[in-house]
């Protein structure tokens, strides 16, 4: 087995990485939920649907999305479905697949909720980043993701 091992600068920056990530979404969770009224999975979950040809996503990718066990995922589904936010449809092209579908009222709320969410996003991450930061933070962190 290879003996890997971290520099000191490695570590204080999965450190730093680590903490501002769970700092950051406790604090825009608990916005959301408390100006709002919504989860921040929820939210998640309405984003990647708004982002996708005609506000639908198969389970399996939406699971993938947003970093959730299949099970997680269908019980959190259903969650959002009795609420109104999100219907289900068969696949037509494969009889096990599903589809989870943005309603009408899911979109109506991820719009009421956007402002607070990207406010949030301003004010306790991007205010701490210069433009070429970002652009830093982003290539390294899609390269970390890839």
């Amino acid at each position: 087995m290879d003996d890997a091992v971290l520099t000191s600068p490695q570590y204080l920056a999965w450190r730093a990485f680590l903490e501002a990530h769970a700092r950051v979404t406790e604090v825009l969770a608990r916005e959301l939920r408390e100006e709002e009224d919504l989860p921040l999975t929820w939210y998640d979950v309405m984003v990647h649907l708004s982002e996708a040809p005609e506000h639908r996503l198969r389970m399996q990718d939406l699971a993938e999305a947003v970093l959730l066990s299949k099970s997680g995922l269908t019980r959190l589904v259903d969650r959002m479905q009795k609420a109104g936010l999100l219907s289900r449809e068969a696949c037509p092209s494969d009889r096990r697949g599903t589809f989870a579908l943005l309603t009408d009222r899911g979109l109506a709320t991820l719009r009421a909720a956007a402002p607070t969410h990207v406010r949030g996003v301003q004010e306790h991450f991007a205010a701490h980043l210069t433009d070429e930061e970002a652009a830093t933070l982003t290539a390294v962190l899609r390269r970390v993701a890839g």
